[in-house]
């Protein structure tokens, strides 16, 4: 057995989005840990919970159950924290909807919050029984965004470089691929392989609203996409699922993944599946990654 005391546990979640039908229901439900309640036990035990919010939170976001501009309101802070998010990406197509004040303000709202961010032009350090992690965030979607970390290859190696000298796991997080799609496309698996082959040590993908296969690229490991967490995508059955990602990591090395399937109900509150509901999800992205890594 792992001795407890050195194991490190890092939850990944798909797309955090509490805005549009999201936002609508939780103000309707009164409650804002609403969108969280049937997962939040689980993905708050973690040593450390990381998403991708993929919309500004602001003071006077307007209630809305259509468009493709995102706002949330500024209590979603709450569902956050009763999630027990630790670490919030914003390196997304719809964190810089309201330009570089709605970047900024959401950040300060997280950070007052005691939620680190990532994605908006820094390394995030965070150490967690002295294990030292960098978390980097970018973009790759409608790039480049007001107030947010474009993929721009030069600075990613260069980002890795330097949180190589600080770091002993890196872990990057991108937006990227195109939407509604069982495969990555070749930006994502060149983004992925260069991203390894510059020294990180996990990338965790996400905005194809799909679960999407995962990769063992020179023994490390590439999530290309979780799929949906809190989103309000009730239109088909694959936009309703996704995976939660729980990465163990043990004397500085990736050791266990474990994918924990959910399916949305209620436009946006995710449950956890069991059985053979969860195999079936299980199976379908263990085929899919079986598919990528015979295609090499």
């Amino acid at each position: 057995m792992l001795s407890a005391k050195e194991r490190i546990t890092v939850i990944a979640t798909g797309d955090v989005i509490p805005a549009r039908s999201v936002n609508y229901q939780t103000i309707k439900n009164s409650s804002f840990v609403w969108p969280f309640e049937k997962t939040a036990d689980v993905v708050k035990n973690a040593d450390v919970t990381f998403i991708n919010l993929e919309t500004p939170l602001l003071k006077d976001c307007r209630t809305t159950q259509e468009g493709m501009v995102f706002c949330g309101d500024l209590r979603h802070i709450e569902g956050l924290q009763f999630a027990g998010v630790d670490i919030a990406s914003l390196a997304n197509n719809h964190a810089g909807n309201y330009g570089e004040k709605g970047v900024s303000k959401t950040e300060e709202l997280l950070l007052q919050n005691g939620i680190k961010t990532v994605g908006t032009g820094n390394i995030l350090y965070n150490t967690t029984k002295e294990t030292r992690f960098a978390f980097l965030g970018y973009n790759d979607i409608t790039s480049p965004q007001p107030g947010v970390e474009d993929a721009d290859e030069e600075k990613i190696k260069k980002d890795i470089q330097e949180a190589r000298n600080h770091a002993d796991i890196i872990i990057v997080t991108y937006h990227w691929g195109v939407e509604y799609r069982d495969q990555p496309d070749d930006r994502q698996k060149y983004l992925g392989h260069m991203t390894i082959d510059a020294g990180a040590d996990l990338v965790i993908g996400n905005h194809p609203h799909w679960i999407q296969p995962v990769e063992i690229y020179k023994n490390k490991l590439i999530t290309y996409a979780h799929g949906n967490y809190i989103f309000d995508q009730m239109w088909s059955e694959e936009t309703k699922l996704g995976v939660i990602g729980r990465y163990t990591f043990y004397n500085k090395q990736l050791v266990d993944v474990e994918f924990l399937p959910i399916r949305i109900i209620d436009y946006g509150q995710p449950y956890f599946l069991r059985g053979d509901e969860k195999q079936k999800v299980l199976d379908a992205m263990e085929k899919e990654s079986k598919l990528l890594m015979s295609a090499h």
